[in-house]
């Protein structure tokens, strides 16, 4: 597991955080304070901000780390402990499918979001995409104790959900380019997406 670990982290992480870091800053709101839920170690966030220096990000997890590149606060997983419309922006990013009611978070998330949500996630979609996404969330996750329930939903339930909470998506990208050429063709085209989420009222 040391090993393929290494191996993923020279080959895949350092590319695929410059990837989300440029959809993220120029996705999010100018001038945002943002709620990082599920920071990790900030890394994310930290290229973030120095690509966005007119962001303010905190940090939300559930597990302690040596060392965070942001102010991080720890919670439960599921109450998020800030006041309704707390942050401008919440992102969530490769967080929700670690949880077994993604539902419930993304409730949260929208409570103290005062304007919007940017999410990163998976789409279950394509040949043997369980299987896949299993693989890299194993890889990329099982060696730091993270919870890996590998709850992975469709566009449809991720569009169900969104609807049922109070959240529109102003814009869904499909096509990351989260890895290179010819990865990116088995691990990267159709599992991944980036949604910019408005708040709005729930109709009863």
């Amino acid at each position: 597991m040391t090993t393929v670990g290494a191996l993923h982290d020279k080959l895949v992480v350092n590319r695929r955080m410059r990837v989300l870091v440029a959809w993220f800053a120029q996705l999010v709101p100018k001038e945002a304070r943002i709620l990082d839920v599920g920071s990790g170690d900030g890394a994310v966030s930290a290229l973030l901000q120095a690509e966005r220096p007119d962001l303010l990000i905190h940090g939300l997890d559930v597990l302690p780390r040596d060392h965070s590149r942001i102010p991080v606060e720890l919670f439960n997983g599921s109450d998020i402990p800030y006041a309704d419309n707390s942050f401008d922006a919440v992102l969530i990013s490769d967080v929700l499918h670690h949880t077994q009611n993604p539902t419930d978070l993304l409730r949260e998330a929208r409570r103290v979001t005062a304007r919007h949500l940017l999410l990163k996630d998976h789409f279950r979609k394509g040949l043997a995409a369980q299987l896949r996404l299993r693989f890299m969330d194993w890889v990329g996750n099982a060696r730091f104790g993270v919870s890996l329930p590998y709850n992975y939903w469709t566009e449809a339930q991720w569009t169900s959900a969104w609807r049922e909470v109070g959240l529109h998506p102003v814009r869904l990208e499909k096509q990351l380019g989260l890895y290179p050429k010819p990865a990116d063709w088995v691990f990267g085209a159709g599992l991944h997406f980036i949604a910019l989420l408005q708040k709005i009222e729930v109709k009863s």
